[in-house]
């Protein structure tokens, strides 16, 4: 019995000291390779917060559908805003300078903290950084590859980590595409420069006709391949009407390419009221208005990006141009706004006055805008720096082209 007992110590021994040789050695891989033994694996406790980033440059209804879905994934959404200078480095100058697509971000509804000058790419002591100060729990980009210009994986570390989620990019939009119909847009307006924005508009559309597309308006919006649903007008809408007693605001507009100076009307005018109505002008009504080569963005595409703003709760899609007595009583309307910056009327046909009928009534108000920005301002950064666009176009199709002929492009999950 002595000797049973002997033997059974002696196997119990071994058993703890084996255990702690392999608890020793588990710590000791822990330390040197925590990402891939799940150092970075996320705390169970308090709310999910998930990470996407991105230089949003000319942000579109494309943008803001990758937000929606990156907030779908967790419960509060941080978003972190490529600076200019590494956007220089890895793409080519922005359009739109920091400050306002910081603007632009923090006015998207489903984004809850925005971060300035994020890198544009991942790196391990940026991660650390947004998981032990952000408490991010997962980073979130879309299904196309992000290719740094040495041809890797922008993402390749947070895919390591196992802390990495994926969504599905928006098709029919990108800033290329954009682009391309702004240099249309100036080619036909100025023919003595049709050689170089026609090459330049090929350059950018991916071919594409230079015609209207078929599904086009006959007016001025081209090179759109955008199909609405009216699943994807609900995604973006708030659902909620105003309530009996509230102060409705209308403001109207074309509100073509989306920008800062938008948003900051915008969150003025519904400072105003409890509930902000925006009118966005049929493409139509933009042309007869703008000129044949307006708008760049259609009905559909424009009021989407409208739609995604956290400042406004309800749109007419295919506003009238003039604002009715019948419309004000249809949707009780309170105060009807539009800021003192807009688009020039040179294209403008005849001369009408949209406010009449509220100006009559004592309730139309003129607000400062916070910035002076149009459509055109955005055009026209476009146009004067278009070689560089061109070689910015150029930079990402060589690396996207260096990337999938090097590696093989692994989707994650």
């Amino acid at each position: 019995m002595a000797n049973g007992d002997s033997d059974s110590n002696s196997k119990i021994l071994a058993r703890w000291v084996m255990g702690g040789v392999v608890g020793a050695a588990a710590i000791g891989l822990y330390v040197l390779y925590p990402q891939e033994l799940g150092f970075f694996r996320r705390k169970k406790k308090g709310p999910i917060r998930v990470y996407m980033d991105g230089c949003f440059d000319m942000m579109h209804y494309g943008h803001c559908n990758a937000l929606r879905q990156a907030r779908a994934l967790g419960d509060q959404l941080v978003v972190g805003v490529v600076s200019d200078a590494e956007i220089t480095v890895n793409k080519g100058p922005p359009v739109t300078p920091l400050n306002e697509r910081m603007i632009m971000v923090s006015a998207v509804k489903w984004v809850d903290e925005v971060i300035p000058d994020a890198p544009y790419a991942i790196t391990e002591e940026f991660m650390r950084k947004l998981f032990d100060e952000y408490n991010i729990d997962y980073i979130i980009h879309g299904d196309d590859p992000c290719i740094l210009p040495d041809g890797s994986d922008a993402y390749a570390l947070a895919k390591k980590a196992g802390r990495y989620k994926q969504i599905k990019r928006t098709e029919g939009v990108s800033s290329t595409d954009i682009v391309g119909r702004m240099l249309l847009c100036m080619r036909e307006r100025s023919s003595s420069d049709s050689n170089s924005h026609s090459s330049l508009q090929r350059q950018f559309s991916h071919g594409h006709s230079q015609k209207s597309d078929d599904g086009a308006s006959g007016n001025g919006t081209r090179i759109s391949h955008f199909l609405p649903t009216s699943r994807r007008i609900v995604q973006f809408s708030n659902g909620k009407g105003p309530g009996p007693d509230a102060r409705i605001v209308y403001i109207d507009g074309a509100f073509d390419l989306f920008h800062a100076g938008h948003v900051e009307i915008l969150r003025l005018a519904r400072g105003l009221g409890d509930f902000l109505l925006v009118g966005i002008h049929t493409d139509q009504t933009v042309s007869a208005n703008r000129g044949a080569h307006r708008p760049i963005m259609n009905l559909h595409e424009r009021s989407l990006s409208v739609l995604a703003c956290r400042y406004v709760d309800e749109v007419i899609i295919g506003a009238p141009w003039e604002v009715s007595k019948d419309m004000i009583t249809t949707f009780n309307i309170s105060i009807v706004v539009h800021g003192t910056v807009a688009e020039d009327t040179d294209y403008q046909k005849e001369e009408r006055l949209p406010y009449d009928v509220p100006a009559s009534m004592g309730i139309v108000k003129l607000l400062d805008s916070p910035l002076d920005i149009t459509t055109s301002t955005i055009i026209k950064r476009i146009v004067s720096n278009h070689e560089a666009y061109q070689k910015r176009n150029e930079r990402k199709a060589e690396s996207e082209r260096r990337y999938y002929e090097d590696k093989s492009y692994v989707s994650g999950d």
